[in-house]
């Protein structure tokens, strides 16, 4: 008898905890994500420059270019609900890898703080295209860590090399971070000469649910590295 209870415990306690051990459906539907977001560095930068200006761009043989981005319909999706006939999405999808923006027209490195896009709510793509130098001044980039701030009035979303880093649930820098606040995405761990680094920003213009008679304005961007 006293075997018998013990076994009937030990079954009770393995019945109690089995559902500790399985992913619920939530967790279970959502893929692991192929670049996981990183927090930027609090510490002071070993190396900063300035995407905004000449020097800053040619110091990465890069350019700016842009485009307004579109809200386009279509039809609802297959399980949308009864009386939902249509969906909304965004045209052209620029953050994807390989992207062709060699039609878009350039922006000077200054022209970022222009104000851009026809106000109320309002998209745009900011693209350029990084080959990291083997020198920037005295400083030399091999094994610094690159992160890139993108400020931008009103939000933002950083797309790296064709994808947003994120994941639900945690920080993700990548994403919207608030009402004008900057974006602080680590680009590399760790970079060498000639590495290549493809960014599109997409510009919002905020609060989106108040379609603000403004603009939308680029604040600051800039490469810094950390050793």
């Amino acid at each position: 008898m006293r075997t018998n209870n013990v076994a009937g415990l030990i079954a009770c306690a393995a019945l109690a905890t089995a559902p500790l051990t399985f992913a619920t459906p939530a967790s279970a539907q959502a893929p692991p994500p192929t670049s996981p977001p990183q927090i930027a560095p609090a510490l002071v930068p070993a190396n900063v420059v300035d995407l905004m200006t000449a020097d800053g761009m040619t110091a990465f043989g890069a350019q700016w270019k842009h485009m307004e981005a579109k809200i386009v319909e279509g039809p609802a999706l297959p399980a949308a609900m009864p009386g939902y006939k249509t969906s909304y999405d965004i045209s052209p999808h620029a953050g994807e890898k390989g992207f062709d923006d060699s039609s878009w027209p350039t922006i000077e490195a200054k022209g970022l703080t222009d104000r851009r896009g026809g106000g109320k709510v309002s998209f745009l793509w900011y693209r350029t295209n990084l080959t990291v130098p083997a020198k920037i001044g005295n400083f030399e980039t091999a094994g610094a860590k690159m992160v890139l701030t993108a400020y931008v009035d009103d939000y933002a979303e950083v797309w790296v090399n064709g994808e947003m880093p994120r994941r639900a649930g945690i920080t993700s820098p990548a994403t919207i971070q608030g009402f004008n606040i900057p974006n602080r995405v680590v680009l590399a761990d760790s970079v060498k000469a000639g590495d290549k680094v493809q960014i599109a920003i997409f510009g919002i213009n905020g609060p989106i649910s108040v379609a603000p008679s403004n603009f939308v304005f680029f604040r600051q961007a800039s490469i810094e590295f950390y050793k």
